[in-house]
């Protein structure tokens, strides 16, 4: 007991997050302290295990004991992920996380609707806007095309009208309806039944589509009626025909319920040909009600205000009435993070699916420094993914911003500036997958420098001069444009062909629009092979082995054994996507979900297989040694040596090993790869392909979320392609990556509308010297 008199010891508390045995996928038992209030940059090649401590551990042990404090039933409806594989963590504050989440955001999702801003602007004109003499005061709500009291009434709130025209429903009216003229309808037995009721109903199926009648044309394109009739179908002699019922649905009528019902992704694509998109005539695109409209602040209505780029935004509120003093200050001090991230350029009105992960990630970033959080734990998803150096200079800002209120900022981060701006690094190695896991150091930047087994300090430390490259010449060129699309006006570039090509430029420079107008069509192209970051697919049954074709290989293999033949099994056994081998209980997934009342659901290996996805049967046939589970379970680099005399399945994995994802398992789901693991592995699976002819590769920031390491190891791929006689265009920020190139085309000087235009092109050192380049000063540094 504490006597009185005595001097009380101070409490002093811990400073550091301790974290103690963490074992989440390839960490090997890791210890390590990290100070808090300081910016932590995590690193490591790709692989390595930095995001299983960053966001599997630190992040999931923060968010797992938040949840705790919450009540039952409200963790129902959170999305959460499940306890780490770790021993302990002390001194863990509340964590925020800003993942680059590549998700698929609806047309209705806007920058508005992801920094809030919209719903700001919409509270300012339903409080103080200018009403028309007479009219009612409407609720913020009038003022969002996604509720039903703002959307317009014709387009449902989403500005664009569908619809079908003769001429897109009858691209060539020289053919007859039998020689399918009506290029709507479906194909097959479908489309033959549609015709043969169009024959009973008396109408000339015979004659070209533009000799009918305008009102016969009119009806079979366009009507609402939907006629039954006994069809007596003529066909081959020697079968028999029944009379059947049929009921006719004209093309239109078809189009529009393909596109509006279909929940096959293919149908509704195909649908879409035959729509003509145009401004809704009701809104005039504006997505809202007419009521809504009629209502200004500062002159102009909320979709005037919603249109123009933010900072001409933050300008036009700065005049706005007294009365609205307090909403608009809101809305400029929102604005103003926004801006200093460099994404001035941007609209409230622009749709989220047409920003890239880079600027998505930035606008959450600059809606957290607008938060006033003060002691929590920022984990960040390698903020510079997708940034031109020159921006990256302002995400160093911020981040400083978000520490200097008082926060812990940690990084998982390949970017060598930015980990040279880090005040502690951890970095998470050797290699990838098994052969990494380990913390090699945990210390100020300047220590790194005597760890030998690092790769990263190779990079970070390393001064010697760039490798002089000789500039390979090229054999032709492609013209593309002029182009006239988003910010780009009548801009014409000339693609060399038979070289390295990057397309460099501050983001929103127009970078991505111009290489999206590189189509097989142009002359010179030959076979275009476009390489994104977009996942291999969206459920965890695709995977890198589905994905590849390498699972194919592997299921005949195994039903290629002694033991299978003597069982009768067959390729499909060996799928766990198909009833057969699989095991029933949990469909081939390999877990279960459990629902507990009260508390969200959990999910757990399946009781029966343990999570193999098969059933015993199918796991008793072994091919030397492993059953098809274990051979799912193996690594790329594992899997290399198990099948090194299996010629269809070493080619497969060589592709993978040479782009450097030897770490990978092969049943490793595609929901757990990143963007550029998805990238690469769809490199991988073209290069495993037989060579024919010139082929044109294009890729959108192949670098993205790779290791300096890990950089040299794609780049070899990519001028190996160009050695062999194919072109590569990568638009990229990279500047190590655009030193190497051949050729540059260089975009801006700025992003959006002060953006659009080419400021040089020419051979690195050309564009390195060019006035008014944002990247010239960077590109020269790198050269040095």
């Amino acid at each position: 007991m504490h006597s009185p008199g005595t001097p009380r010891t101070p409490y002093v508390p811990d400073s550091y997050v301790r974290v103690r045995d963490a074992r989440e996928h390839n960490l090997q038992g890791v210890d390590v302290d990290i100070p808090r209030d300081v910016l932590t940059v995590f690193t490591g090649v790709s692989g390595s295990g930095k995001s299983s401590l960053a966001f599997g551990t630190i992040y999931a042990e923060a968010q797992r004991r938040y949840f705790e404090s919450v009540a039952p039933y409200a963790r129902r409806l959170i999305h959460q992920v499940g306890a780490p594989k770790v021993g302990e963590i002390t001194g863990l504050p509340p964590a925020v996380s800003l993942q680059q989440r590549r998700s698929t955001p609806t047309s209705r999702s806007s920058v508005g609707t992801v920094t809030n801003l919209s719903n700001s602007l919409r509270m300012l004109f339903s409080r103080a806007g200018d009403y028309p003499p007479g009219a009612e005061r409407l609720d913020s709500d009038a003022f969002s095309p996604n509720t039903a009291a703002g959307a317009c009434p014709e387009c449902h709130g989403l500005g664009r009208v569908h619809r079908t025209t003769e001429a897109s429903l009858v691209p060539d009216p020289s053919l007859s309806i039998r020689e399918g003229a009506i290029a709507a309808w479906p194909g097959a037995w479908q489309g033959k039944n549609l015709r043969d009721i169009l024959d009973t109903l008396g109408y000339d199926v015979d004659v070209p589509w533009r000799e009918l009648p305008g009102a016969e044309r009119e009806w079979i394109l366009f009507t609402d009626e939907q006629p039954v009739v006994t069809v007596h179908p003529v066909r081959d002699a020697d079968r028999i025909q029944r009379p059947y019922q049929g009921t006719y649905m004209s093309a239109h009528r078809y189009v529009m319920k393909t596109f509006s019902d279909t929940k096959s992704p293919t149908l509704r694509t195909k649908a879409e040909r035959f729509l003509t998109s145009a401004p809704c005539p009701v809104c005039g695109g504006s997505r809202l009600r007419a009521e809504s409209l009629a209502v200004t602040v500062a002159g102009r209505t909320i979709a005037d205000l919603a249109a123009l780029p933010l900072a001409e935004l933050a300008g036009t509120l700065n005049g706005t009435s007294e009365a609205a003093r307090v909403l608009t200050e809101d809305l400029t001090s929102r604005i103003a993070p926004i801006l200093e991230l460099g994404l001035g350029y941007l609209s409230l009105d622009r749709a989220t699916p047409t920003l890239s992960a880079g600027e998505l990630q930035r606008l959450r970033l600059a809606t957290q420094l607008r938060s006033g959080l003060f002691g929590v734990v920022y984990v960040l998803d390698e903020p510079s993914a997708g940034l031109h150096p020159a921006d990256t200079e302002a995400l160093l800002t911020v981040l400083d911003r978000l520490k200097a209120a008082g926060n812990s900022v940690f990084v998982v981060e390949h970017h060598l500036d930015v980990m040279r701006g880090a005040d502690w690094l951890v970095d998470v190695g050797p290699l990838a997958g098994e052969h990494g896991g380990r913390v090699l150091y945990s210390g100020p930047v300047a220590g790194l420098a005597a760890v030998e087994e690092s790769a990263t300090s190779r990079f970070l430390f390393d001064r010697s001069p760039a490798p002089v490259r000789e500039v390979r010449a090229p054999r032709g060129e492609l013209k593309v444009g002029p182009v006239t699309r988003h910010n780009l006006r009548d801009v014409t570039a000339e693609f060399p062909l038979g070289v390295f090509t990057a397309v460099t430029g501050v983001s929103g420079s127009g970078k991505s629009t111009l290489i999206g107008e590189i189509t097989e069509e142009l002359a010179g192209v030959g076979r275009l092979v476009s390489v994104d970051q977009k996942p291999i697919g969206r459920t965890p049954r695709s995977n890198l082995a589905t994905y590849t074709g390498l699972f194919d290989v592997v299921r005949k293999v195994f039903a290629a054994t002694d033991e299978a033949r003597h069982r009768g099994y067959g390729v499909g056994r060996f799928s766990f996507n198909v009833a057969g081998g699989r095991c029933e209980t949990c469909q081939g997934e390999g877990f279960v979900s459990v629902e507990l009342l009260f508390l969200p659901s959990t999910y757990t290996p399946c009781p029966d297989c343990g999570g193999a996805r098969y059933n015993p049967e199918t796991l008793q046939v072994t091919y030397r040694g492993r059953n098809i589970a274990e051979v799912l379970d193996l690594t790329v680099e594992g899997a290399a040596e198990f099948f090194a005399d299996t010629p269809a399945v070493s080619r497969s994995l060589t592709a993978l090993l040479d782009v450097g994802l030897g770490y990978l398992h092969l049943g490793q789901p595609a929901t757990e790869l990143s963007g550029g693991e998805a990238q690469r592995i769809k490199l991988a699976t073209e290069l495993q392909r037989g060579r024919r002819g010139h082929t044109l590769y294009l890729l959108d920031e192949p670098t993205t979320g790779l290791h300096p390491a890990d950089v040299e190891v794609l780049l070899r791929q990519l001028h190996g392609l160009v050695d062999a006689g194919h072109t590569v265009v990568v638009v990229e920020h990279d500047m190590a990556v655009v030193a190497g190139a051949d050729w540059v085309i260089d975009l801006g000087p700025g992003g959006g509308e002060k953006g659009g235009r080419i400021v040089a092109a020419g051979p690195p050192r050309n564009v390195a010297q060019a006035s008014g380049s944002a990247t010239a000063p960077y590109l020269a540094n790198a050269l040095a």
